[in-house]
């Protein structure tokens, strides 16, 4: 063994995670293009639509994005009539987004979207039901 093994592609934990989150993002792109929605625009309306408005923090919170990312994210869904944002008034400095009608219109509209991408793995669904459960504890085992 090499004092170089730990640092050769093939074992770093980071790369087959990438490589496996392009091309999961891929077989949404032309789902979502239909909705003229990016992935990140999908994921923060997924959150969206579960909470119906919350604060822009929090959103970029669960998302596990920085405000640099999710600003235009969140400018876009507004310019498409998706989300509206405001000002808290007891406190200018806190944002929140929420829903639209055509927002939740979108919503039911975008139902069949998980089981469409569920369809492109040729694997046992099994695997990946416990992959996205194993994935959900080491992401919550991270120090941030």
């Amino acid at each position: 063994m090499s004092k170089y093994d730990k640092i050769k592609l093939k074992n770093q934990i980071c790369f087959p995670l990438y490589a496996l989150s392009r091309e999961v993002i891929k077989l949404y792109k032309p789902i979502l293009d239909k909705y003229n929605l990016t992935y990140t625009q999908y994921i923060a309306m997924l959150v969206i639509w579960e909470e119906e408005k919350i604060i822009f923090k929090e959103l970029g919170k669960q998302l596990h994005l920085d405000s640099g990312t999710l600003t235009p994210v969140v400018n876009k869904l507004v310019a498409m009539g998706l989300v509206i944002k405001y000002r808290n008034k007891e406190d200018d400095r806190v944002v929140t987004v929420e829903l639209t009608e055509a927002g939740r219109s979108l919503k039911e509209d975008m139902l069949d979207v998980p089981d469409q991408v569920s369809c492109a793995f040729k694997g046992d669904i099994e695997d990946v039901v416990m992959l996205k459960e194993y994935l959900d504890k080491l992401l919550n085992t991270i120090d941030k």
